[in-house]
């Protein structure tokens, strides 16, 4: 079975920037897109960016788009996001998603498999 971990969060300075790590272990056949999302009480889950499991594709939120990077590197499983220039409203639970399904969606239900989340924390 698939599982997802998140890594990389911690406490940063406004201005800086954060690579948060997503891990898959397990058999991967069958994924097709990695995505990346987070979740505060005030905005609820909100998407990021996604990119599909050959990392010849992405796409990115408003939110994010122009200081976001999403890359995956194929050997070693693991799906890249980095964020810089960092704001404060940046801070929230990071959180990783995989999905099997062939066709993108920023629509959370669309992803099968989900890790427990990463904090990151913008400081001013």
């Amino acid at each position: 079975q698939v599982q997802v971990e998140e890594s990389g969060g911690g406490v940063v300075q406004a201005g800086g920037s954060v690579r948060l790590s997503c891990t898959v272990s397990g058999s991967p056949a069958g994924l097709r897109l990695m995505a990346w999302y987070r979740q505060t009480p005030d905005n609820g889950r909100e998407w990021l960016a996604t990119i599909n499991w050959g990392g010849t594709a992405t796409w990115y939120a408003d939110s994010v788009k122009g200081r976001s990077t999403i890359a995956k590197d194929n050997g070693s499983m693991i799906t890249y996001l980095q964020l810089n220039p960092l704001k404060p409203e940046d801070t929230a639970m990071y959180y990783c998603a995989a999905s099997r399904a062939p066709r993108f969606s920023p629509n959370p239900d669309h992803y099968n498999y989900w890790g427990r989340g990463s904090q990151v924390t913008v400081s001013s």
